[in-house]
């Protein structure tokens, strides 16, 4: 297995350049989030500005990906490919996923957005992912645990009546696409590697209103979807393991304060 890579101070610098420019991405895709708009066409806006701002983007050709970004709506869990036939409607939720490479480094983040007026369990849904993103992060200090991170998720998630979903992961990255470690969002207490100051790992919880499990299209080979074809949701960030805490790489609004 290969290590954990703990990043030089210029390699940091790199990276958090690159986490805040995805982080723009997702804030300046917002204002076309709207009904009547193809996911297809939010997908070459999205490849448009990084390219503006002088990055590429990591999911397009990326084991024959084909995509700029990757767009899940509803029932899907991750990995959904925008198409000019995909028309947002009212009633919609979706989560919008980018990765930019800029100047060599990588910096990954997702969130949620809705369409119109959205079911009230969508919009609970929505928020309990966001929290199992912040109580995740909350983990993140050197000389903790990897797997404290996915039991923090799981524990919260059990009082709520949702599911986490297993089959995919967190996981390094920054240097490449992705890296070690594996970050689990359900899992044992006290498990996996130590977290050191230097490590870049993306938390990314995906919450499934109904069960857990997921299937992946049989003809794209990529869109999960969940067994159920109940909602999912997901929130990710890049983040950073400092000398005493952590700091939120592609935290572009002020949210997280670094600690």
């Amino acid at each position: 297995m290969e290590k954990i890579i703990i990043k030089t101070p210029e390699q940091i610098e790199g990276i958090r350049k690159s986490s805040k420019l995805a982080g723009q991405t997702l804030e300046y895709i917002t204002q076309f989030v709207k009904e009547g708009v193809s996911t297809e066409f939010l997908d070459q806006k999205i490849e448009a500005y990084m390219r503006e701002n002088g990055a590429i983007p990591a999911t397009l050709g990326y084991s024959g990906y084909p995509k700029s970004s990757c767009i899940s709506l509803n029932e899907v869990v991750c990995h959904g490919i925008p198409s000019e036939n995909i028309i947002l409607k009212n009633g919609d939720i979706l989560n919008i996923d980018v990765t930019t490479i800029l100047d060599g480094y990588f910096g990954d983040t997702s969130k949620m957005y809705t369409i119109g007026e959205v079911s009230p369990i969508a919009l609970e849904l929505i928020e309990v992912t966001k929290h199992c993103l912040d109580l995740g992060i909350q983990q993140v200090k050197p000389g903790n645990q990897f797997g404290n991170i996915g039991f923090a998720i799981g524990k919260y998630i059990k009082s709520r009546g949702f599911s986490v979903v297993y089959e995919f992961c967190g996981h390094g990255v920054g240097i490449k696409f992705h890296e070690e470690p594996q970050i689990d969002h359900s899992s044992r207490r006290n498990t996996g590697p130590y977290m050191k100051p230097g490590m870049t790992f993306t938390i990314e919880p995906m919450i499934n209103e109904g069960r857990p499990g997921t299937v992946v299209d049989k003809v794209d080979k990529w869109t999960a979807r969940t067994v159920d074809n109940k909602l999912s949701a997901q929130f990710e960030h890049t983040i950073l393991i400092t000398e005493t805490g952590y700091e939120v790489l592609t935290d572009v609004t002020g949210e997280y304060l670094v600690c």
